[in-house]
């Protein structure tokens, strides 16, 4: 009994150490595919900050960049990069995790500006992989306000075409690339401007906007004066007021043309 039991641990040693080189092995091609899916969605970005360009196509993939206007929270214009990657693939979206709560608060225009998009350019969506990448603080930009934009990256990532950089848009998505309105265009033109943008494009009836001063109102009612604050409501053309080109654009389409020459 004790000779049978010398002869079997040398093969529970064999079978213990090649368990261990196939766990290792397998661990070793999970960490290689993991860096290869690191690098087939970052790397291109990275590269791109690095040239400055606003466009770059590397094998099948193609990637554009747009500069997207936004209101932050204390109600100042600012201006960040959204980028579209397209790429051959099985229609999948993927997008940038840093930003969790923008993309959780746009993911309904990333879905119409995605259908717009294929309906645009007659591409089968579903043999396409979009990449989202943007560079901004969650909570500066967000909601519908990015429809628009998205739309037109996604557009000129899917036809492999660089934007003209010195144009800027704003507005919501709709289903049929009819772009609706949205808040906040005096700031966001100035954001624009800011950035050395020549044309705003925004939507229909929204090259005025309205602005509203702050004063204080008193009245005497006998030996008593009461005092309230009033909002003074005055019409502004956004053009003037900002030095900014703004042109009023109805459909996607139309604003393809000032993007892609």
């Amino acid at each position: 009994m004790i000779s049978r039991i010398k002869r079997e641990e040398p093969k529970k040693v064999e079978k213990g150490r090649k368990d261990y080189l196939f766990v290792t092995a397998i661990i070793f091609l999970v960490l290689i595919l993991l860096v290869s899916i690191y690098y087939s969605i970052f790397r291109i970005p990275v590269e791109y900050r690095e040239i400055g360009a606003g466009f770059v196509s590397v094998g099948n993939a193609t990637l554009v960049s747009i500069n997207v206007p936004a209101v932050d929270a204390a109600g100042n214009g600012v201006s960040t990069i959204l980028f579209v990657e397209a790429m051959p693939g099985s229609g999948r979206v993927l997008l940038d995790i840093n930003n969790l709560l923008f993309w959780a608060d746009t993911e309904h225009s990333i879905r119409v500006a995605r259908l717009v998009a294929a309906n645009v350019t007659g591409v089968n969506i579903e043999k396409y992989d979009l990449i989202y990448y943007i560079e901004a603080n969650a909570s500066i930009i967000g909601g519908e306000s990015a429809g628009a934009a998205l739309a037109v990256a996604t557009i000129a990532a899917l036809q492999n075409k660089s934007l003209n950089q010195s144009v800027m848009i704003t507005g919501s998505i709709n289903h049929d690339g009819t772009i609706g309105p949205v808040s906040g265009i005096l700031e966001k033109a100035k954001a624009a401007k800011g950035v050395d943008a020549t044309l705003f494009l925004v939507p229909l009836l929204q090259s005025r906007d309205v602005t509203y001063e702050t004063k204080k109102h008193c009245e005497k009612f006998g030996f008593t004066e009461i005092c309230t604050i009033e909002q003074i409501p005055k019409k502004v053309k956004v053009e003037e007021q900002t030095g900014i080109m703004i042109r009023e654009v109805e459909t996607i389409k139309e604003a393809l043309e000032y993007f892609i020459s």
